[in-house]
């Protein structure tokens, strides 16, 4: 189900970097969650432990190695040599079912290890719940689907990136859609955040920092500078590449509080990740004027369970405005045309951290824009509202 060490999202990467660059002695623990809430069997569980295992045998080829250090030059080169020795150990995840048969993952390790678990994990548990509801992906009939989608796309100008991996119907299905997008819209799909399938198809590898970096801020430096400390860091290892900022991790409005001059100015752009796309996007623009910047200059990447329809009118609103462009995910690898079909609706997030062995647990959180997207623990819910003046 997991084809390669790089069958996963590249931010994976680019954080694991990060924490390897400067934070290498920092933990953390990664947390799985169902929001559906589904029920399974010993029998799942079981299948489930057995796929995992296969993760073990996952290497960085000669082939991959030369691909990453030529194509992804922003990670420096003793990262990807030390990835080359990196196997995953599914010894360290620790998957079960609680008493009403909901399933519960977790794993822990140094962060710049346990952060490259997360999607695979989800990628798997994703592919296996639909082999055992019984559902089978016609590729010709989820091709049509999305040719729909591509003609909307290419017809309006609605540049975009394939965000898919996590909650995929499968990898042969992903397999076919990526081959399909580079066929059909090459000129507004601008990649793939999946760097193999981006080597396989020589398409571009997308992604910046995922909510987990500013959560591991939170839980080490405290709620109050953790987006202005997240950012920092970020820019100090990429030095102005991967300029996209995630903005929701404690809201939107605490996000643009902190943000500085100097900040806004090396930024190339926001990911709106949750809330509404017209209130988020007018709190980034005024934001920009504050600082005297032409909000023409960036640009807003839309990822908030988008579709193409619901896109395009957001295109609009915002058009010559903003730039604009957009992630979309499950509305592409995970539309396979069955009947009463849901895709799975999972996430694994990290939980608790810490910047060393020698330290205490700090239990970490996520206040969306969206009440549905919240995750963590309640008393650290309240200490975060409080101290980032949410409850004003």
């Amino acid at each position: 189900m997991i084809a390669s060490i790089l069958d996963t999202d590249l931010y994976k990467f680019s954080t694991s970097n990060a924490y390897f660059q400067l934070y290498p002695l920092a933990e953390g623990t990664f947390k799985f969650n169902d929001r559906a809430g589904e029920v399974w069997n010993d029998d799942f569980l079981e299948a489930l432990r057995s796929e995992l295992q296969r993760l073990d045998y996952l290497a960085l080829s000669d082939e991959e190695f030369a691909f990453v250090t030529s194509k992804i030059r922003y990670i420096s080169r003793n990262y990807w040599e030390w990835l080359r020795g990196f196997r995953f150990e599914s010894g360290k995840v620790n998957a079960w079912l609680d008493a009403e048969g909901h399933l519960q993952i977790e794993v822990t390790d140094y962060l710049y290890k346990v952060t490259l678990y997360e999607v695979p994990i989800l990628a798997t548990v994703a592919e296996l719940r639909n082999r055992f509801r019984g559902f089978k992906a016609d590729k010709e009939t989820a091709l049509g689907i999305i040719d729909s989608k591509l003609e909307m796309a290419n017809q309006f100008g609605l540049g975009f990136s394939e965000f898919g991996t996590r909650r995929r119907f499968s990898y042969d299905l992903h397999d076919a859609i990526v081959a399909h997008l580079k066929v059909k819209c090459p000129k507004y799909c601008a990649g793939t955040s999946n760097v193999h399938f981006a080597m396989k198809y020589d398409m571009t590898p997308i992604g910046t920092f995922p909510h987990e970096w500013v959560m591991f801020h939170s839980g080490v430096f405290g709620y109050k500078r953790a987006n202005y400390l997240s950012l920092e860091d970020w820019i100090k290892v990429y030095d102005g590449a991967l300029g996209t900022a995630l903005i929701d991790t404690f809201t939107t409005p605490s996000f643009l509080r902190t943000l500085t001059m100097k900040q806004a100015k090396l930024l190339d752009g926001f990911r709106q990740d949750s809330g509404d796309e017209k209130v988020v996007g007018d709190a980034i623009i005024e934001r920009l004027k504050d600082f005297g910047i032409d909000p023409a200059s960036k640009v807003i990447v839309f990822s908030n369970a988008l579709t193409f329809p619901k896109y395009k009118e957001v295109a609009e609103y915002f058009r010559g405005r903003v730039k604009v462009s957009a992630g979309i995910g499950t509305n592409i690898t995970c539309d396979p045309g069955i009947p009463s079909y849901k895709a799975a609706n999972i996430v694994m997030k990290l939980s608790r951290c810490r910047m060393s062995g020698k330290d205490p647990w700090e239990k970490v959180i996520k206040i969306s824009d969206d009440a549905g997207k919240h995750m963590g623990d309640g008393r650290e819910f309240d200490i975060a509202s409080y101290e980032l003046h949410l409850e004003d």
